[in-house]
């Protein structure tokens, strides 16, 4: 397992990466309209292309010797939905289901944390689905504090999200 920053010959795979992640996590009883559409407009190579090329976004992806198997994003200058966090932002981090248990979601979160600390930011912040289990044991074994809830909107829809957050110095 390799980290590395991402090329945009990578954006396709990270595509379907998130594809296959954000489906299994969030769709649990049967594929509708609104989850499709949302799930192929938003994560498109074209999409995560620009994401990469954009100074405000860092990135790393988990390589194994056939591709890559997970990755995570920071943006920095986001606005929490929650008083009292910081401008940075986990916004993605996805391992491949079949990856997990590995030690590789632990790398990339390490590899964000670093990025967080060499900008001098106090916090970061990040948010997950509120039945999303696994991740939300993950992020509190990291050390992540739930600080708030804010919704998650598909077409007219809102899905509660947990805020999670933590200190960095």
């Amino acid at each position: 397992m390799t980290l590395r920053a991402p090329t945009i010959s990578d954006a396709s795979s990270i595509a379907a990466i998130s594809i296959e992640v954000w489906i299994g996590t969030y769709i649990k009883r049967g594929v509708n309209a609104s989850f499709a559409d949302y799930a192929l407009e938003e994560f498109t190579p074209s999409k995560i292309g620009k994401l990469i090329r954009d100074p405000n976004q860092f990135f790393r992806v988990s390589e194994n010797d056939e591709g890559i198997d997970g990755f995570i994003r920071v943006s920095s200058a986001s606005v929490a939905p929650v008083a009292g966090c910081s401008d940075m932002e986990i916004s993605t981090f996805y391992v491949q289901p079949r990856h997990h248990g590995k030690g590789i979601g632990k790398r990339l979160l390490s590899a964000a944390l670093d990025h967080c600390r060499a900008k001098e930011a106090g916090s970061v912040w990040l948010t997950t689905n509120a039945e999303n289990a696994p991740a939300i044991a993950f992020y509190l074994a990291q050390g992540f504090e739930h600080v708030g809830e804010t919704h998650f909107h598909i077409a007219d829809q809102g899905y509660l999200n947990n805020v999670y957050s933590l200190q960095l110095t």
